[in-house]
C-alpha cells in the first residue's frame, strides 16, 4: 500500500520499542529530501502447505523412479463468500487493487482440492501424484469451483 509522505520537516516515528511498516526506526536517519520513506518490510515467506504424499507439477521427479501409474486423480471444492465479504468486495473492487477476501478464498479452495486429491490418490495405494494441474471455474456469479487433478503414481528412489 502506499503511505502519503508526511508534512516536510515532520516524520514521525513510531512509539518506543515498537516497530511500523514504513516508517524508519528510532536511530535510523530520515530518508534524503524528495525520496519515499523508507520501504515496507514483506513478510518472511512460509513454506508451501505440506501434503501427505508428493505431490508434482512435473511429469517426473529427478532422484527418484515411477515403478507404478495408477491413473487420473482428482479433488474438488466449490466455495462461496458470505453475502458481508461480497459487499466488502465489491465496494474494494471499484477502487481497484487485489481483493484480499477473494484471494484468501482461492488459497483455501487450492489447498482442499489438493489435500482431496491426495486422499483420493492414496486410497489406490499411491505415495505421489505427478502432472497435478488445477481447474477453476465460476458456477452462478457466486461460488468458485476448483479443481485439482494429476496422474497417481508409486515411486521409489532410483537404485
Amino acid at each position: 500500500m502506499n503511505q502519503p509522505m508526511p508534512p516536510q520537516g515532520q516524520y514521525p516515528y513510531p512509539p518506543q520499542g515498537q516497530s511500523q511498516p514504513g516508517y524508519p526506526q528510532q536511530g535510523q536517519p530520515y530518508p534524503p529530501q524528495g525520496q519515499q520513506p523508507y520501504p515496507q518490510q514483506q513478510p518472511q515467506q512460509q513454506p508451501g502447505p505440506q501434503f501427505p504424499i508428493l505431490v508434482s507439477t512435473m511429469n517426473d521427479v529427478p532422484g527418484l523412479e515411477i515403478v507404478k501409474v495408477i491413473g487420473e486423480v482428482a479433488g474438488l471444492t466449490v466455495r462461496s463468500r458470505g453475502i458481508g465479504a461480497n459487499f466488502a468486495a465489491g465496494f474494494r473492487a471499484l477502487g481497484g487493487g487485489e481483493i484480499h477476501e477473494y484471494t484468501q478464498l482461492l488459497y483455501q479452495s487450492r489447498h482442499e482440492a489438493i489435500m482431496r486429491m491426495c486422499q483420493h490418490a492414496m486410497a489406490f495405494g499411491a505415495n505421489a501424484v505427478i502432472a497435478m494441474r488445477f481447474d477453476c471455474n465460476e458456477i452462478a456469479q457466486t461460488m468458485s469451483e476448483v479443481a485439482a487433478y494429476g496422474t497417481a503414481v508409486v515411486i521409489k528412489p532410483n537404485d
